[in-house]
């Protein structure tokens, strides 16, 4: 048994995952590799990873498949390694649970920090007040459990959904900017990539609004987004 963060490794270039067994080995983190997404599956489901980093294009499985059958099952976090020209399937990743992604040719340092981050959210070590649900207009948030209610209807909700609607609902009614959203919840390495924005604000509001027009999440154009609790 080790205490070391477990960091599962799923792509089928033998010499980035070479690469990156090596470095994540050499800073602490214990690491398995599967070179397809099916076998990255099978392996997460016996060694159970805290992080999960996966390619995009692969055999048997693609990683935006895996992406989506590790979060029926677990909110581990995500990380999406892309080739430049991959937006598209980059916007699908998050879609369908990926917390962030890397753009190759990557830099490890930048790896790392993305690492840090995520294992940092989802750590045991948080201040008491981080701890306090918040009960505000239709919400009730529960940061330890990580459960959200609207309306009395409980709602499954990814990781950094979760994170975001949080972010906002302890700064009701305030303009949250752009750059400030993306540094609370990706980190400040993530300020210049809007497109995480959109895609969770999107997604958090086909969960969480009862109709197309927004009520509970507003958009304050070229500026950021506004919690309004309420709805009203």
């Amino acid at each position: 048994m080790t205490d070391k963060p477990r960091i599962l490794v799923v792509d089928d270039e033998p010499q980035i995952t070479r690469v990156l067994k090596t470095s994540l080995s050499t800073h602490g983190y214990e690491v398995q590799i599967a070179n397809d997404g099916a076998s990255g599956l099978n392996i997460f489901a016996d060694w159970k990873p805290d992080l999960v980093i996966t390619d995009l294009s692969m055999p048997k499985m693609s990683g935006i498949e895996l992406c989506e059958n590790i979060r029926d099952r677990s909110q581990v976090p995500i990380i999406v390694l892309s080739v430049r020209g991959e937006d598209k399937h980059k916007i699908e990743a998050l879609d369908k649970g990926a917390d962030d992604y890397v753009t190759k040719p990557f830099s490890i340092n930048e790896l790392l920090a993305r690492i840090r981050a995520n294992l940092r959210r989802i750590g045991l070590s948080r201040e008491p007040a981080s701890e306090e649900p918040v009960d505000i207009g239709d919400f009730h948030i529960d940061p330890r459990e990580r459960i959200v209610t609207v309306r009395e209807k409980e709602l499954h909700l990814t990781p950094k959904e979760f994170d975001l609607l949080l972010y906002m609902a302890r700064r009701p009614s305030k303009v949250l900017t752009h750059r400030a959203l993306l540094s609370a919840v990706w980190g400040a390495q993530s300020v210049q990539q809007p497109e995480y924005l959109r895609v969770f604000i999107n997604q958090l509001r086909k969960k969480i609004e009862p109709g197309e027009q927004p009520r509970y999440i507003l958009t304050e154009p070229w500026v950021g987004y506004r919690f309004r609790p309420e709805g009203n």
